[in-house]
């Protein structure tokens, strides 16, 4: 079977900048799954990955405007540190979650104070060439409540 709209793929990773610097990955672990044409995944990734079938192999490099996106401007704000998701200290460069209107956001820590923090908002791959090292583990047909829902069940997927 194609990857095609309204399949869900499962797919191992590894992920590396410009340099060639190892990212994340998911080679040896649980497989990322994703709802093929629900703009689950960066656009770039996404048009790589259409037409394509279990098994496949495959490299891709994407420029920023089809991955994260150039760096805005003017995308630091200063919140209360109690709203970030963290673990351990906080310090300029740390990556934290927090939760908005339109879900959850990934920022920078660009510097702490006693109460708040300013933080970056543009994605942390905002900006940079990426590489993927893709291996398609497996596609099939999505399932109702996944098309309903708009995104891949099941582990690697999203849980309910």
């Amino acid at each position: 079977m194609n990857i095609a709209n309204n399949t869900v793929v499962a797919f191992f990773y590894e992920l590396r900048d410009g340099g060639g610097q190892l990212l994340e990955g998911n080679i040896g672990e649980t497989p990322t799954l994703y709802l093929h044409g629900a703009n689950n995944i960066i656009p770039g990734l996404e048009e790589a990955m259409a037409g394509r079938q279990a098994g496949d192999s495959f490299e891709v490099t994407l420029p920023p405007e089809q991955a994260y996106g150039l760096v805005q401007e003017n995308q630091q704000q200063r919140i209360p540190a109690k709203y970030l998701k963290h673990e351990g200290k906080l310090s300029p460069g740390k990556i934290v979650r927090f939760n908005t209107d339109q879900g959850p956001r990934t920022a920078t820590v660009v510097k702490v104070g006693k109460f708040s923090v300013d933080i970056d908002t543009n994605h942390p791959l905002a900006g940079k060439t990426l590489t993927f090292s893709i291996t398609i583990d497996s596609v099939r047909e999505a399932t109702d409540e996944e098309r309903q829902h708009g995104h891949a069940h099941g582990v690697g997927g999203h849980q309910h």
